[in-house]
């Protein structure tokens, strides 16, 4: 029986280092992916967007996770034994249900040109990794593909072109790669309905896959019973292997303005509006971050093909300099600021960069 994930994204983690980060485990400083592998991490996400800098050059920020950072992680995760899943966004920053922005240097490009490019920048990249001594363990064909991807050719209801994009990124994986396992990944994971929906109509005409993502945030994606049902329908009706591609849950409420020296005008503030938090099935403590999961992982494990989760982003701890995004990229995406860290609450380190008993939980699940 294959291994069960315990995944995490650490796509911002170069840049957490770089603006200062310093991650620790029982008071001693360490490298945060080794601190992770001590706490039965088995794998790895990371985001590839594929050109986040501006015309003249300036990063988009949240990681910029162009190929040379998925590379040097991809290194560091595999010296440590760690599998990498690949998250292709197709898009030259955040690809997510709210956007879908065709890269730059896609613009104008037809429905036949997008598919082309889909596979010739697919396969380069695969080839790249190959050539690195680093291919991924597994492979996301788009980010959270709810309502479709290269907008607007992509936008749903156009299902024959969403079924064609991604499948021509499918193909150019397997043309380098023929037995990576391919995700395909949707967000709010506890709608049955828009799964349904969407898998239907994507295996009319699309290219065959292995697993369904699903993202599941308990303050915006539904209870965790609707995440279990939806998982196991998925896996009966579609006989597909499930994996929680993003799932996260906070540990406190309490504000870090403090850590991110940024003024009150300058902060997105935290996506767990108390509103939100209100709705959710377990206190924003530490142990409630910890006795969430230890649920969402038993939930997984019992769905036929449950092959496991990446927790999204433990480590994105507020510094000062690491946030969402910076000016250039909103100019491309068309995006209100302002910027900050949104998440640094729900990471699995507090915001001193301690280790959270959550991941004990974690590494004691069997």
């Amino acid at each position: 029986m294959a291994e069960f994930i315990k995944g995490m994204d650490i796509s911002t983690l170069l840049e957490e280092e770089a603006c200062g980060a310093k991650y620790f485990d029982n008071g001693t400083e360490e490298d945060m992916l080794c601190i992770l592998k001590k706490y039965g991490v088995n794998s790895v996400r990371l985001r590839l967007w594929n050109n986040p800098y501006s015309e003249d050059g300036k990063p988009y920020g949240a990681g910029t996770n162009d190929i040379e950072k998925t590379i040097i992680l991809s290194k560091r995760a595999k010296a440590l034994g760690m599998g990498v899943l690949l998250d292709f966004h197709y898009s030259d920053f955040w690809a997510d249900p709210g956007k879908q922005t065709v890269p730059k240097a896609w613009r104008g490009y037809s429905v036949d040109e997008l598919q082309k490019a889909v596979y010739d920048y697919t396969k380069e990249v695969m080839e790249i990794l190959h050539k690195e001594n680093v291919p991924p363990a597994m492979v996301q064909v788009g980010n959270e593909l709810t309502n479709g991807l290269l907008w607007p050719t992509g936008k749903k209801p156009e299902y024959k072109n969403i079924s064609d994009y991604i499948s021509a990124g499918i193909r150019a994986v397997k043309a380098v790669d023929d037995k990576v396992p391919i995700m395909i990944h949707l967000d709010n994971g506890g709608n049955n309905v828009m799964y349904r929906d969407w898998f239907d109509h994507y295996i009319e005409t699309g290219e065959d896959f292995d697993i369904i993502g699903m993202s599941y945030y308990p303050f915006w994606h539904g209870t965790i019973k609707e995440l279990d049902y939806n998982m196991h329908d998925m896996a009966e009706r579609y006989k597909k292997e499930i994996v929680i591609a993003e799932v996260s849950m906070g540990f406190t409420m309490d504000d870090y303005a403090s850590y991110e020296k940024l003024g009150p005008d300058e902060r997105k503030g935290m996506a767990t509006r108390p509103e939100l938090v209100e709705k959710i099935e377990y206190p924003m403590t530490k142990k409630g971050q910890a006795d969430f999961m230890q649920e969402v992982m038993q939930r997984i494990k019992a769905v036929p093909g449950g092959r496991g989760f990446y927790y999204w982003e433990p480590g994105w701890i507020p510094v000062p300099g690491c946030g969402w995004a910076t000016d250039e990229a909103l100019a491309y995406t068309g995006e209100k600021g302002p910027c900050g860290n949104e998440w640094a609450n729900q990471a699995l380190f507090d915001y001193e960069g301690n280790a959270l008993p959550a991941l004990k939980t974690i590494r004691d699940f069997t």
